[in-house]
């Protein structure tokens, strides 16, 4: 997985295109926009950090550097993933700090028009408005496409992580 995802990297779009790493949570699809993916893993586990949030499943070392891990189950329905070989932790940088994202699978790597992303109507999901910068409808499915500088910028951890540096 990792070889084709470098070789989509490679493929440069034009100036109006975009691309999206998709990926699902719960028989829901996600996207986030590929210029903040650092790296997709198997899941493995992490070392649990006393009084973080529920959704916060740990941390883990990464070559050296200590990445926060989110459960976005977790985050957006407050269930717990029940993580196995099966799962996937996708590593993002935000901010100056790089987290993970526990989720079901990665999907596809979307390649887009700046038209094509489509406002979401307000208060149709579990997820908050804010949290979500626009939908895709490719192929006969939805993609919500998320903001991961609001949905973590406000973790204490990833605070705390950019005043130490």
């Amino acid at each position: 997985m990792t070889d084709d995802f470098n070789k989509t990297l490679e493929n440069k779009p034009n100036s109006e295109s975009r691309q999206f790493l998709t990926f699902s949570v719960n028989n829901e699809e996600y996207g986030v926009d590929i210029m903040s993916v650092r790296e997709i893993k198997g899941w493995t586990e992490t070392t649990r950090l006393p009084n973080s949030p529920e959704h916060m499943r740990g941390v883990m070392n990464l070559r050296g550097l200590i990445i926060p891990i989110f459960d976005l189950r977790a985050r957006f329905s407050g269930v717990l993933t029940k993580a196995s070989d099966k799962n996937v932790i996708i590593i993002l940088a935000i901010a100056n700090r790089n987290i993970g994202v526990l989720v079901d699978s990665v999907s596809d790597i979307l390649t887009i028009s700046q038209s094509e992303v489509k406002p979401a109507p307000e208060g149709e999901s579990n997820i908050k408005d804010e949290y979500i910068s626009g939908l895709i409808s490719t192929n006969n499915r939805m993609v919500v496409l998320l903001c991961i500088h609001k949905l973590f910028g406000n973790e204490k951890v990833v605070k705390e992580a950019e005043g130490a540096i």
